[in-house]
This record gives C-alpha cells, structure tokens and sequence, in this order.
C-alpha cells in the first residue's frame, strides 16, 4: 500500500514539474510576443503589465525571433479562423419556446350547489 502511494505521489510530481516546465516556456513566449508586438518598447509593456521592465526583458530574452514570430503567426491564424461551438447551432423555431399543448376536450361546467355560494 506504502509503494502504491509513493509511486503514485512521484507520478504526480512529475507531472506537475512537467506542467511547470510547460507554464514557465508558454510565460517567457508570451513576453517575447507582446515585446515584439509593441515594438520591443520594454517601458510601454510593463507599465501596461504591471510588472518591471526588467523582469520582462530577462523572461523574454531566451526566446528567440523567430519563435516569437512563429507564436505571433499562429495567434493571427487562431484569430481570423471562426469560433468553434460545442453544440449544434438551434434553429429559430427550436429557440423559441413552445405553447403548452391545447386540449380538444370542452372545460368542465360545475353543477350548481344548491344556491350556496362560496364565503370566501
């Protein structure tokens, strides 16, 4: 039980360093992009960022120009290409709600009761 829960407990960390590795590349990508996109004005992008001109220059500087440009292609093409929607497009006449089914049969008449009529 012991070894079931330390190799499962490993597997685990190795996926989340994994993850890790993959957030870390996907961050230093994205400020190399936005670097890119703006000119390579450091100032303009961490005031807009909130974070130091410094910081970012030193996330994007491993990455290279060409990859910043190849993110930057694929973010356009992501762009120009029309949403896709999970469900099936509804029609206007499934759209909108439907009546409640009409009943053929006449509404009942109630018997008179003696005259009596109701106190409340």
């Amino acid at each position: 039980m012991a070894a079931a829960n330390v190799l499962t407990t490993r597997e685990a960390a190795v996926k989340a360093a994994r993850a890790k590795d993959e957030a870390d590349v996907a961050a230093r990508e994205a400020a190399a992009v936005v670097l890119r996109l703006f000119d390579n004005d450091a100032d303009l992008v961490a005031d807009l960022l909130g974070v130091p001109a410094e910081e970012l220059e030193r996330e994007a500087k491993p990455v290279t120009a060409a990859r910043a440009k190849e993110v930057i292609e694929a973010l356009r093409a992501r762009a120009e290409r029309p949403p896709r929607s999970r469900r099936a497009p509804k029609s206007r006449a499934e759209a909108s709600p439907q009546p409640p089914p009409a009943f053929d049969a006449p509404a009942p008449v109630s018997a008179p009761d003696d005259g009596r009529a109701d106190a409340a």
